[in-house]
This record gives structure tokens, sequence and C-alpha cells, in this order.
């Protein structure tokens, strides 16, 4: 037991100190040091295993720890790649049609926002809906909009408007507010990260802490992970009164202490990420 002990001590200052750059690359991945003929079976593998995050077994999956326990909200994003001679009456198609139907009581679903891409991909519509109910909702929901002759000639014309388009499902990080309509015009920044598997469980434990330097001018919006369609996404949705606004808070939160450490720890856990400066669409909720 002292044994695997040291051995835990040493990983962690190994990792940490190759990190920093203490130690060079080269002793990585130069394969004559890693495979020396005087290297007794299990050495190579017990070294590379230094750099193997070691994985906490859990009794539940990560959607019953990281999400609101009092709530069964599902929310739907949606991505359109617009061609671009339609974007126009793609608009007035969406601002006549979705705001109408969806605001309807007997469906269990509210269209939360609705933007156009400023900053990003280019010609592209997101959606944000929540269901209040969970999966039967979104079942609910989909089986009446079959019957919806209004919704289904939308989705007809809307259909020779498009290059693509992409969905996920989504739950709400339970120490998130919940997205609430609110006065404009702002600007909206979608940040959407794709994690390393097994990895949203510590990703959440570290923004459960983060959260609390963002809140200072009510920027924080709503965050989400993924459920259904790209899997370990999480997506960020901030508001800002314009792009200055933008980099002065973010610049602000470095002030915290403890935000450099959120960074530097979150940071590893990240594949890729991408970053959307939207404007709300007529008919938003979110202005």
């Amino acid at each position: 037991q002292t044994h695997d002990l040291i051995l835990e001590i040493f990983s962690i200052c190994f990792r940490r100190a190759f990190l920093l750059g203490y130690i060079p690359i080269s002793l990585i991945i130069n394969k004559p040091i890693l495979c020396a003929s005087n290297n007794r079976p299990g050495e190579d593998s017990w070294f590379k295993s230094l750099f193997v995050r070691k994985v906490d077994p859990r009794k539940g999956a990560h959607s019953h720890l990281l999400a609101k326990k009092e709530e069964s909200n599902l929310y739907k994003i949606q991505f359109h790649n617009v061609k671009p001679e339609c974007l126009d009456a793609y608009n007035k198609l969406c601002e006549d049609v979705l705001p109408s139907v969806h605001a309807d009581p007997h469906y269990p679903c509210e269209l939360v926002g609705t933007w156009n891409t400023w900053y990003g991909e280019q010609d592209q519509a997101v959606h944000l809906w929540r269901y209040r109910g969970g999966y039967p909702a979104l079942t609910e929901v989909m089986n009446k909009l079959r019957q919806n002759q209004e919704f289904v000639d939308y989705r007809n014309e809307r259909g020779k408007m498009l290059l693509s388009r992409r969905n996920q499902l989504l739950l709400e990080f339970s120490f998130w507010n919940e997205p609430v309509a609110r006065p404009g015009p702002n600007i909206y920044e979608l940040r959407s990260y794709q994690l390393r598997p097994g990895t949203m469980i510590e990703w959440g434990n570290y923004w459960a802490r983060a959260i609390e330097f963002r809140q200072q001018n009510s920027e924080a919006v709503g965050g989400f992970f993924s459920q259904i369609g790209d899997l370990y996404m999480v997506h960020h949705l901030w508001a800002y009164k314009d792009l200055q606004s933008r980099e002065d808070t973010r610049n602000a939160a470095w002030q915290h202490d403890g935000w450099d450490e959120v960074v530097y720890y979150t940071v590893p856990l990240i594949q890729h990420m991408e970053s959307r400066i939207m404007i709300p669409m007529n008919g938003s909720p979110l202005k």
C-alpha cells in the first residue's frame, strides 16, 4: 500500500513537471528511451500509465449527477445552414410561424431563443427549444406537429432553403440559471465545447465554481450538455450589450482569484471548441 502511494505521488509530480515544461517531450516520445533492451517487462506500460488519467468509479450516469433534479426540462438546439440567397426569406418564414405555433398552451414546448450567426459559421440560424416534461413532452409535441398543417407547410417551404441541418437534445447544468426572456438589444455568444469522453463530471465540478465569477453583469444565460446527437458536447450561452462589453466582461473574470485555476484545469478536457456571435431574430424571446 505504501508502494502504491509513493507511485501515485510520483505520478502526480511527474505530470505536473511535464505540463510546466521541466521535462522535455522527447523523454515521452523517444522510442529508444522507452524501449531500451534492459527494460523489464511492464516498465514501458507503467511509464505510459503516468499520463493516463484515472477514472473514479461512479454509481450513476453523469446526466443524473449534473442536471437539475427538481425539473424535468429537456432542450433541443437546432443548427440550420441556409442558402445565402434564401436567408432573408428563411428569417421571415421563421418569424411568421415559430412563435405562433409554440405559443399554443396545448404544446408543452417553448421557443427559448432564435438567432442568426453574425461571427462564426455564416448564413446559419440557431434555434433553442425547451420541453417542460422531458422526453414525453418532446414526443407529444412531435406527434401534434405532424397534424399541424401550418407547421407541415413551414417545414416543406423551409426545406427548399436549407443546405444542411442538425440538432442535439440537451439537459441543463444544475448550477446554471434557467434561460428566461430578457430585453434587448443584446448580442449572444454560444461557446460550444467537445469534451474528451469521460470528463463531463470533472468539467461540471470546475464550472460549478467558475460560474460564480461570470455572473457579475448577468451575462450568463444558460449552460447545457448533450444527451443525443454529438456526445460530450457542452454549450454555454452568454449575453452582452456589444462586442466591447463582451471583451471587458471576459477580461474582468481574470481579476477573480480562482478563475485562472479553472481555465488551467479545464483546457486539457477539451478536444475542440467553437464560438459563435449571434444576433436575435425578430420574435426571439431572448432579445
